[in-house]
């Protein structure tokens, strides 16, 4: 079938979303079925508005830009959207000659693309997506785009950290990595240890009840040892009932504006332990990082977008394009295609054997995140202080 394509992207940006439409914008060229490709503008709220970017006005080396521009350049949202929405987005697509529509997004999205697709099929509109999360947590692909980018920048920073407070071992510093209910990149944060850099010396997943007391033993007995510590925390920290550990500041539906937990951690360590202690938090920074972006994480966003445009054009509906692992080392994936009933709100947290303990991850874990990072971290000098004492 012959018509136009439309892009949607939903919920947070990251560093790799744009590196998925570079990747439909290339794949588009190759098919004389699609005659415009149209970005909505502000996610479905600009569906719902045709409020569209006619990409052909795009200049080739802006296009070429895409995959070094963090965040999305057409825009997104959160727009909760009700079964008249989608009702509505049909009319749109209708009065554009929309034929292919690509929802590139999280759980949220993949929901949204789930129920549009059910809106849209006896209209001869196919819908595919793509996937997107920092946080990791879509079901069944072994990653998602966007983690591995996340991932690097999490375990880069702590390592930079960790040589710092090592330096002047004086304090606890407590450090907070986005994830509201999976522990990815939390866990990311163990690869910034290796032989020539620090790391952290408890990681703290929303997967693993958070108690106080244990949390509190643990920081005394570093700091006694090291004079310093080092702490990851989640975002998302529970405690053994399933509340958080800070009450969110905020939230409507899915979307959750947390307490700041770091902040509280290191609250504790100082009112409860007399122990000099301050939170980091990088926040923002570490989705939308293209210092620190991985070149796998980018060129794998840019597969699925691809592979997503060349599924619509084949008369393909209703998936959501996903990675399967077939080795760690070397590493190698295959992109397949996931009935989209099996994504939506499907969340996927930590497995227990990439678990270990209260306060770190296995040697099982360590072996799957290793490659999305896209290359090794930075390494730091270290002094032979054994042989070269005075």
């Amino acid at each position: 079938m012959n018509g136009n394509l439309l892009i949607v992207h939903g919920g947070g940006p990251t560093a790799v979303l744009n590196s998925s439409l570079y990747g439909v914008l290339k794949e588009a060229q190759k098919h004389s079925e699609i005659g415009t490709v149209y970005g909505a503008l502000g996610g479905t709220g600009g569906v719902l508005a045709g409020n569209f970017y006619d990409f052909s006005q795009m200049r080739p080396e802006m296009l070429e830009l895409l995959k070094q521009t963090p965040a999305t350049i057409i825009g997104t949202s959160r727009k909760p959207l009700e079964s008249s929405d989608y009702e509505q987005m049909i009319k749109v697509f209708k009065q554009h000659k929309i034929k292919y529509v690509l929802l590139n997004g999280g759980n949220g999205s993949m929901d949204a693309c789930g129920k549009l697709y059910r809106a849209a099929w006896q209209e001869g509109i196919a819908v595919v997506g793509i996937p997107k999360t920092v946080d990791n947590d879509l079901s069944v692909t072994d990653h998602c785009p966007g983690f591995g980018s996340a991932a690097r920048y999490i375990a880069q920073t702590v390592a930079e950290i960790s040589e710092d407070v090592h330096s002047l071992p004086i304090h606890v510093c407590i450090i907070e990595s986005m994830g509201r209910n999976a522990g990815w990149i939390t866990a990311a944060s163990a690869l910034a240890t290796s032989q020539s850099s620090c790391g952290p010396d408890l990681i703290c997943l929303p997967e693993v009840a958070f108690h106080e007391d244990r949390f509190l033993a643990e920081v005394e007995s570093l700091y006694q040892r090291q004079g310093c510590a080092v702490v990851v925390a989640s975002e998302g920290l529970k405690n053994e009932d399933g509340s958080p550990v800070v009450k969110p500041v905020f939230q409507v539906g899915r979307s959750v504006y947390f307490g700041n937990v770091g902040e509280h951690l290191a609250g504790l360590v100082i009112k409860k332990l007399g122990i000099k202690a301050r939170s980091e938090k990088p926040g923002l920074a570490g989705r939308s990082s293209i210092l620190y972006q991985s070149p796998t994480d980018s060129h794998e966003a840019s597969l699925a977008g691809a592979a997503a445009c060349k599924a619509a054009v084949e008369g393909k509906t209703g998936i959501m394009i996903g990675f399967e692992r077939l080795s760690s080392e070397p590493y190698r994936i295959n992109l397949f295609e996931i009935p989209i009933e099996d994504v939506m709100l499907q969340e996927r947290k930590m497995p227990e054997e990439f678990i270990a303990g209260a306060y770190g991850v296995t040697p099982e874990f360590l072996d799957w995140c290793r490659p999305l990072l896209g290359g090794p971290l930075l390494q730091f000098a270290r002094l032979n202080k054994e042989s070269n004492l005075i």
